[in-house]
């Protein structure tokens, strides 16, 4: 239960009435008012694309509006119950006042995050691809365990997760996963996960039970909306169909269902074999595609950026952000941020994951404003 006491009321007050000014609040209020009143119009569906887009921005203007009305009256109802519950001296009341701000502190994080998401595709969905690195069979066994961690982080913030390429390991663990997942802010909040992830454990196939470092590296790529234009030629194209291996249910190996698109210009490899239909396994590795020429195109750019700000400080080292520590004590710990803790199992098993993940965007927009500054 929260600390509950005049100052902490006041403090999630405070911190409320920010949160209300970075969100603009009032004009909020003008823009659910107006695209309603847009949506009202007989001839709104008549251009299909325009009306989803104009839905979508209603709906996220919606969600943060509501989100904010909620909040107000949950703090409201907080102050009410402590008030009473101290005139009174009834322990439920200041108990309920507690768990009122907890709830509140809980919503205002969530609130916090809307606020940093300003690209479009940060409210989108993500598709996310976990490989092993440096660590052999080892490897492949860190790349389930993550696979697993995200399957369940998704759960918790219902999130719908749709597997779409799960290869075997040689011996153990996975190859390559790769998965969609569809929700709100899903991508925005996934990116923050992006990048080289390490274990440090005693090898469960090792007889003399020695410690081993193992490593895994997480991809993360917005789900790119029909108007976003990525040209492919489909020259550049090698298409490749193969039989699935793995999960797949009766006859998965019975047709060449799966596909392998080589873009021959970039030499990026997508695969898909999840889906019966060897169409869709297509059509969701073109998807996959674009999302990466996308990405790279937007890479080219910041690094001409890059070239004219000046070299950047390296953050850690090499490209790791966070270390899964299991022996000789356990420990995980981003090194970007220095999030940390010491329930191992909770992150790894049971998904829980808001901690590292709220704090990674809350370090990265004060990088931002010291580097603005």
């Amino acid at each position: 239960m929260a600390d509950v006491s005049p100052q902490s009321i006041d403090a999630l007050a405070a911190r409320l009435t920010e949160v209300e000014g970075y969100l603009r609040l009032e004009e909020k209020h003008h823009v659910v008012a107006e695209l309603e009143r847009r949506s009202a119009d007989p001839d709104f569906w008549n251009d299909a694309d325009a009306a989803r887009e104009t839905m979508a921005r209603l709906a996220a203007a919606r969600d943060d509006v509501e989100g904010l009305v909620r909040a107000r009256a949950k703090l409201d109802d907080a102050r009410a119950a402590y008030e009473l519950g101290e005139e009174t001296g009834d322990d439920d009341l200041l108990s309920e006042a507690g768990t009122l701000l907890e709830g509140l502190e809980h919503d205002l994080s969530e609130l916090e995050l809307s606020s940093w998401f300003t690209d479009d595709l940060d409210h989108g969905d993500a598709i996310v691809t976990v490989t092993p690195g440096q660590g052999g069979l080892e490897a492949q066994d860190w790349c389930e365990m993550l696979f697993r961690m995200y399957q369940r982080y998704c759960e918790r913030r219902g999130w719908k997760v749709t597997v779409n390429d799960a290869e075997p390991g040689e011996a153990i663990g996975l190859n390559r996963a790769t998965f969609t997942v569809s929700g709100h802010n899903a991508y925005g909040m996934l990116r923050a996960e992006q990048g080289v992830h390490r274990l440090v454990r005693i090898s469960p196939t090792d007889a003399k039970k020695r410690r081993q470092t193992t490593f895994a590296g997480v991809e993360v790529l917005p789900v790119l909306p029909d108007d976003v234009e990525v040209e492919i030629d489909p020259n550049d194209l090698r298409i490749d169909v193969y039989h699935a291996s793995g999960h797949g249910g009766q006859g998965v190996n019975t047709t060449d269902s799966a596909v392998r698109i080589t873009h021959l210009p970039t030499g990026i490899v997508v695969t898909c074999q999840n889906e019966r239909s060897q169409l869709q396994n297509k059509a969701f590795a073109m998807s996959v595609l674009r999302s990466r020429l996308y990405e790279m195109e937007l890479a080219r750019r910041a690094e001409e950026l890059d070239e004219l700000r000046g070299p950047k400080r390296d953050i850690g080292f090499g490209n790791q952000i966070r270390s899964y520590v299991l022996y000789p004590y356990q420990l995980v710990k981003d090194l970007r941020t220095g999030v940390e803790t010491s329930n191992v199992d909770a992150v790894l098993k049971d998904g829980d994951l808001d901690q590292f993940v709220v704090g990674y965007h809350r370090w990265s927009v004060g990088e931002d404003e010291g580097q603005a500054s």
